[in-house]
């Protein structure tokens, strides 16, 4: 089998393709609404898809007037404003190949980055740190952002093919240095198959991202694909309280809701929002990490709302998921998107499919639209991902007589434990059905110089006090032996990036070993 959805045209740009005006998003609908204030909630910023267009078009000819030439790498870093967006689009409109990175990195990330990718420029906020920059990278600060927009002209659209380089993202390797992952023009139509079978999106919705602009989850699901289909996008940049988002969704007639699982267990936690509140959003979007057990039936339980899953990562984005369409399972992600061909391989090598119910690698084949170009620079790593004409994830799953395909975590995340594998996702599933665990993580630690076990980091329920040995008690019954975390940490809160995601890595530093507990 291979990609069964409609394929881009072979001239194809993916601003144009976002922006350019059609009968679904005339140019004076709004297309961007940013807020800051946290207290009115008041837009700080309205563009329409007009405006949107015309200043991408303007940032595109000032970058040529700067001598930038197509194709040229510009590297973004600036603060969580619409300026991220807009310099991101503009670029794009204009054949060059901008690169967005996270305003969390240090110098250091942003120099290795810079020149890994042999950047021209870099756009950035005084306030950020950038490091040593090579030779012959121009700097584009803040004054030069607001020229660039005010750009005299407006440059034609560059006529880029479906695959020449739009955009490159930095994602972490199997090395100690991040690799770049080089997407095509041709992504942002690959992401359509996402439409109906996540959002369920109409040029009549409202989305809200509660990520930051410079998060490539931000721009993809926040942005691009809003815009594709002629919606409203919602962001907010101000403080981030976990109460804020209930009333935004009420003040903006928000209709669709997108953000990490750990901000939806904080609103039902932290926010007072009464049943029934809400009441224009149809539906909420997860992605980002795993679902948490309960978290679904929490959420609809106080709203009365249902939550959408799916699975995705930098080299593709989403390709699984529920949708309107496609009922949430419990224990499932959903379904592959339709037209993607999604295959669950064999661990070690084969191109047959397993059987029902069997666990193997999530396979994308490799002609579809949505896959990367591929890794900058790292032809022998990019061989490895690759099985004949399958795109191989790195994820587990299994997928049942109905099609519905579960996650079991991260093949590179596996867990040794007593010479057996082990994924964390299997663990903290377990677990996060205790009735004093309200958030749970596994990881892999170094308990003597010669011995790792398996850990269990947990945030306990308001009230509780559950023992290391009624939690142990507890995942005896429902796991195997050597399944059975050795190690139990209780935490206030588990380590997470800007943006919400639990950071596995960061786990080992909250153990302390027996013998240095005094």
């Amino acid at each position: 089998m291979v990609y069964g959805a409609e394929l881009p045209p072979k001239s194809f740009n993916m601003t144009r393709y976002c922006l350019a005006p059609q009968a679904h998003r005339p140019a004076d609908k709004a297309a961007l609404i940013v807020i800051s204030d946290p207290s009115g909630l008041e837009p700080a910023e309205v563009w329409t898809y007009g405006a949107l267009e015309d200043c991408a078009l303007r940032i595109a000819a000032g970058l040529a007037e700067l001598g930038l030439e197509r194709g040229e790498r510009i590297v973004i870093r600036l603060d969580n404003t619409s300026d991220y967006a807009l310099l991101f689009f503009g670029a794009i409109a204009g054949g060059f190949v901008p690169l967005p990175a996270s305003a969390a990195l240090s110098a250091r990330e942003i120099s290795f980055i810079v020149e890994n990718c042999g950047a021209k420029a870099i756009v950035r906020n005084s306030s950020l740190p950038v490091g040593e920059m090579p030779p012959g990278v121009r700097a584009i600060d803040e004054d030069q952002i607001g020229d660039l927009k005010n750009t005299s002209v407006r440059a034609p659209y560059a006529e880029t093919a479906a695959d020449d380089p739009a955009f490159l993202v930095y994602t972490s390797g199997t090395t100690a240095e991040p690799k770049g992952v080089l997407h095509a023009h041709r992504s942002a139509w690959g992401r359509r198959p996402m439409y109906q079978g996540w959002y369920g999106i109409g040029p009549q919705d409202r989305m809200l991202h509660a990520g930051a602009f410079n998060w490539t989850f931000t721009l993809g699901v926040g942005l691009t694909d809003p815009w594709a289909n002629g919606a409203t996008t919602v962001i907010y940049n101000g403080p981030r309280e976990a109460g804020v988002w209930p009333r935004i969704i009420e003040k903006h007639d928000i209709s669709i809701f997108a953000a990490v699982p750990g901000l939806y267990r904080q609103m039902l936690k932290y926010s007072d929002f009464e049943p029934g509140a809400m009441a224009s959003l149809r539906h909420g979007l997860i992605a980002g990490e795993r679902l948490p057990a309960g978290l679904r039936e929490d959420w609809h339980a106080r709203t009365a709302k249902p939550l959408y899953e799916a699975i995705g990562m930098s080299e593709i984005s989403t390709y699984i998921s529920s949708s309107p369409s496609v009922p949430p399972r419990a224990g499932a992600i959903g379904k592959a998107q339709k037209g993607r061909d999604v295959a669950i391989l064999p661990l070690e090598s084969g191109l047959d499919p397993l059987p029902a119910d069997d666990i193997g690698l999530i396979a994308v084949h490799r002609s579809d639209p949505g896959l990367m170009l591929g890794y900058w620079q790292r032809p022998d790593e990019e061989a490895l991902v690759y099985r004949d004409d399958w795109f191989i994830t790195g994820d587990l799953g299994a997928r049942d007589a109905d099609g519905y395909i579960s996650h079991h975590g991260r093949a590179d995340d596996l867990m040794n434990a007593l010479g057996y594998r082990v994924s964390p996702n299997e663990i903290e599933q377990v677990l996060s059905d205790h009735p004093d665990i309200l958030e749970i993580a596994a990881a892999e630690i170094q308990v003597r110089p010669d011995l790792n076990v398996i850990g269990a980091f947990m945030v306990v329920r308001d009230g509780a006090s559950p023992s290391p040995d009624s939690v142990r008690s507890f995942a005896e019954e429902r796991l195997a032996g050597y399944k059975v975390p050795r190690e139990y940490v209780f935490l206030d809160a588990l380590p997470r990036n800007p943006n919400g995601k639990v950071q596995r890595s960061q786990l080992h530093q909250f153990y302390r070993p027996p013998d240095s507990h005094g």
